[in-house]
């Protein structure tokens, strides 16, 4: 039996529309299922990773990223593979959002002072992290990227060459010289 809806001014009842088309396609319950599975289990470490390689804005990149691998689930080779094609798209998107802010900022120039970390940031990080964070804020983006992948989500080099788009030998070099600065900043501190 169908349900009708009464509109609230009187008049002829309205038959009850879904608000979401049912999905029935097995391709499109699969990729639902999929997609579910993947962000129950990724989102707080995608975010991790944004914030940790300098997003502005992380959760709109994730965010982004999610939308992304959304629309080309269908063309993924390997579903297994979609945690590394997600984590690429990420250091791409937050990569491609930092030139995009760095262009900005040229044309307008903002006191040092003004700049402040988003709250999310802030709280989730203690005081000694934040010296830690702030050195790597400092580090060209690549040996960032570089370090972040290594060592806080404990990738290999190859896993990361993959992620960035670089060979395994830059990888190591822009992690040897990444390592050095963070070493040299945070001894300089104490």
């Amino acid at each position: 039996m169908r349900q009708h809806l009464r509109p609230e001014g009187g008049g002829p009842p309205v038959p009850a529309v879904p608000l979401a088309p049912a999905v029935s396609d097995p391709a499109d319950l699969e990729r639902e299922a999929g997609l579910a599975r993947l962000f129950e289990l990724n989102y707080a470490s995608m975010l991790r990773l944004a914030v940790l390689l300098g997003a502005d804005d992380p959760e709109n990149v994730v965010a982004e990223a999610y939308y992304q691998i959304y629309r080309k689930w269908r063309r993924l080779r390997d579903t297994e593979a979609a945690e590394a094609y997600l984590r690429s798209t990420v250091c791409n998107l937050t990569r491609m959002r930092i030139r995009h802010l760095q262009v900005a900022r040229k044309h307008v120039e903002k006191p040092a002072d003004e700049l402040v970390a988003s709250a999310e940031s802030t709280a989730l990080l203690r005081d000694d992290q934040r010296v830690l964070i702030d050195s790597l804020q400092q580090l060209p983006a690549r040996q960032r990227e570089a370090l972040v992948l290594r060592h806080w989500l404990g990738l290999k080099e190859s896993e990361i060459a993959a992620a960035m788009g670089i060979s395994c030998g830059s990888v190591k070099t822009h992690t040897a010289r990444g390592l050095a600065a963070l070493t040299q900043a945070m001894e300089a501190r104490r």
